[in-house]
């Protein structure tokens, strides 16, 4: 797609993109407002003040000056000021937008509209779980997009939960959570593999609290995106068809969806590689790129990556399995380690540890996850189960270890091994026998190597959908044509 112009007449576009603040919301959110900038959008890309002051730290005093037709803003968030290098608490910092942040969005769109440094604002696209994006929107009269960042799967799993409160399964019963009663298959939900059990629904269902903000959380954005112009989804056609084709089925036709990932593959056929705009990021905690030194020389296949995504926390006791497990697999391994993955402590691992895999282990800070799974010394990739950490394995061609946290990556989980073929779940209470085993049949098992080759083919195949012409390409094509360039409606 070309340049192009607003419908109606002349001006540039003006796209106002809203992201959530967190990691796994702002990286996919970023680059699709890289694309709509090569087609021809001015792009004005909005932070929170807490993580504009956090992208500031790790990417340096200029890292927010934007480019021409690229400009970053920043609202607050509602929560008490702070200055800690760290995720905020996703409980708390879905209540706050959802209380707080319309205001500050409606004036900056104001703002926006009133400055002679830029084109009036023509589309907003907010994060699927900020819809008060949506009345902002209705309210200056343009169309408003929302991007979905995490599975369809797991958008649907949600959306069960309504079905769940209107049966009274939910809230569950104590014992429910430990009479084996999470086994029970979930077999005949429209959108849904066959192999969903309850415990693979996303996490926060599994509550005795009538009142749990969560699960009403969930059911209010998932309910209210239908409100939309149209629907973007991280994720391709071929990966999640029965998914996408479920949300089609309750979503009227008002709302488009458009299935459009991976957004990494897209970005990479439209994005100039190597140009200021590529060099844009959005990682909140300072890269440390000494990893990809290190994986030099290395065998091809040989390393094991571990990385948990930027919300998961774990014990101490935990921690100790989970090392102990890759020492005694025999495997060299990168493990990402954040300041803040042990909950309410900082992680120490002990010297005779650090002895045990001294010259096959390396300790790294946040690093270019991408850039490591594409390395191609890396063989396996032990990880929470996060959408862009799944979409950016699955896009390097590399099988995984599941650990899911929370939310839907447990749904995430159970479709990487039970119906793409790509995974092997170690198991909530983690033991180092586990995580020893595992990895080793992962790496030389004949389950590991018919994984590595449905990984490679699911790569292949979101290569396909990402080229001009291919599905995802095609769908955000359209969805620029006929929503974002559209005119809007009146308020």
């Amino acid at each position: 797609m070309g340049s192009i112009g607003a419908a109606g007449g002349g001006g540039k576009p003006h796209a106002v993109l809203v992201p959530f603040a967190a990691q796994g919301h702002v990286t996919p959110m970023l680059k699709l407002g890289k694309i709509l900038h090569c087609w021809g959008f001015h792009v004005t890309f909005v932070n929170t003040e807490y993580n504009r002051r956090r992208l500031l730290r790790s990417r340096g005093a200029c890292a927010l000056d934007g480019l021409p037709g690229f400009r970053f803003a920043a609202i607050p968030d509602g929560l008490p000021p702070s200055d800690a290098d760290v995720t905020q608490d996703v409980k708390s910092l879905c209540r706050f937008t959802a209380e707080t942040c319309l205001p500050h969005l409606r004036a900056l769109l104001a703002d926006l509209n009133a400055s002679p440094d830029a084109p009036p604002v023509t589309c907003v696209v907010g994060d699927g779980v900020m819809s008060f994006t949506l009345e902002a929107a209705r309210e200056i009269g343009v169309p408003c997009a929302l991007l979905w960042t995490s599975s369809t799967c797991g958008y649907m799993g949600y959306r069960y939960y309504r079905t769940l409160i209107e049966e009274g399964v939910f809230p569950l019963k104590e014992e429910q959570l430990t009479n084996g009663f999470l086994d029970t298959p979930v077999d005949s939900v429209p959108g849904l593999s066959k192999h969903t059990r309850f415990k693979d629904l996303p996490s926060f269902i599994r509550s005795t609290d009538p009142n749990e903000f969560m699960v009403q959380f969930a059911l209010k954005v998932t309910e209210q995106i239908a409100g939309a112009d149209a629907l973007l989804l991280n994720t391709f056609d071929e990966l999640e068809h029965e998914a996408v084709d479920g949300m089609r089925a309750m979503i009227p036709p008002s709302a488009s969806v458009h299935a459009v990932g991976p957004l990494a593959f897209l970005a990479e056929q439209i994005v100039p590689q190597g140009g200021q705009l590529d060099a844009l990021g959005s990682n909140l905690w300072k890269e440390d790129v000494s990893c990809l030194a290190w994986l030099e020389g290395r065998r091809p296949g040989s390393v094991v990556f571990v990385n948990y995504g930027s919300v998961t926390v774990m014990t101490n006791a935990e921690l100790m399995e989970f090392a102990w497990g890759l020492a005694n697999s025999g495997h060299d391994f990168v493990w990402v380690i954040r300041p803040d993955l042990v909950s309410g402590d900082a992680a120490v691992l002990p010297p005779e540890f650090l002895e045990a895999v001294e010259g096959r282990g390396l300790l790294a800070g946040w690093c270019p996850q991408d850039a490591v799974l594409r390395h191609e010394a890396v063989g396996v990739f032990l990880t929470h189960s996060g959408w862009n950490s799944t979409l950016e394995s699955l896009c390097a061609g590399v099988p995984m270890l599941c650990w899911p946290f929370f939310a839907e990556q447990q749904t995430n989980c159970r479709y990487k091994c039970a119906v793409w073929g790509v995974a092997m779940e170690i198991g909530h209470d983690v033991r180092r026998e586990a995580v020893e085993g595992n990895i080793r049949e992962m790496m030389g098992g004949e389950k590991g190597k018919e994984m590595r080759r449905r990984a490679a083919e699911w790569r292949e195949a979101a290569v396909r959908a990402t080229r001009p012409g291919g599905g995802s390409y095609a769908s955000l094509e359209k969805l620029v044509a006929d929503v974002l360039l559209s005119g809007g409606k009146s308020s």
